[in-house]
C-alpha cells in the first residue's frame, strides 16, 4: 500500500509542529517510561521476584523496581529532550555568572529536585496500583494509576525542576 506524498508530508508536519508543545513532548516522555516501567514490572513479577511465594508480596516489590528504573528513564528523556531548552540556557547562565558547578553536580541537583518534585506522583501511582489491583488485573491498574498521576508530575517538574532561569 502506497501513501498519498502529500498526506504524508502533512503527517510528518504535523508530529513537527505537535512536538514544538512540551507537554506532548513530556506526554512522549512519559509513554517511553509507560513502556519501560510496564516491562520491568512484568519481568520483575513474573521471574526476578519469584522466590517472594505470594504475588500480592511481590507486587511490591516489583513494583518498587518499575517505578524506580522508569523514573531514571524519564528524567534523562526529559532532561534531553522536554526541557533541552532550559538546560542549555542555565549552563549559559552559570557560564556567565562564573558557577564553577560541574555537569556532574548539575546533572545529580536536578536528578534529586526530579525525585522530590515526583514523589507525589510516584508515591499516587504506587498506592492507586495497589489499591485498583483488588478490582483489575495488577497490569491494567498500574496504567490508570500512571496516567493519573502523569498530570502532578508535569506540573511539578516544569514549575520546579527545569523552571526558567
Amino acid at each position: 500500500m502506497t501513501t498519498n506524498p502529500s498526506l504524508q508530508s502533512r503527517i510528518f508536519s504535523l508530529i513537527e509542529w505537535l512536538k514544538g508543545f512540551r507537554y506532548i513532548k513530556f506526554g512522549l516522555v512519559g509513554a517511553s517510561g509507560t513502556v519501560v516501567n510496564m516491562a520491568v514490572l512484568f519481568v520483575c513479577q513474573e521471574y526476578v521476584f519469584q522466590f517472594i511465594e505470594a504475588p500480592r508480596s511481590r507486587l511490591y516489590a516489583s513494583l518498587a523496581v518499575a517505578i524506580a528504573v522508569a523514573t531514571l528513564n524519564n528524567f534523562t528523556w526529559n532532561r534531553l529532550w522536554t526541557w533541552s531548552d532550559r538546560i542549555l540556557a542555565a549552563q549559559v547562565h552559570a557560564a556567565t555568572q562564573g558557577n564553577t558547578r560541574s555537569r556532574l553536580q548539575t546533572w545529580m541537583m536536578q536528578l534529586s529536585q526530579y525525585a522530590l518534585a515526583s514523589w507525589f506522583g510516584i508515591a499516587l501511582q504506587y498506592v492507586l496500583t495497589l489499591w485498583l489491583a483488588h478490582a483489575l488485573h495488577y497490569m491494567l491498574a498500574n496504567v490508570i494509576a500512571i496516567v493519573i498521576a502523569s498530570v502532578s508530575n508535569f506540573l511539578a517538574n516544569d514549575r520546579w525542576t527545569f523552571r526558567k532561569r
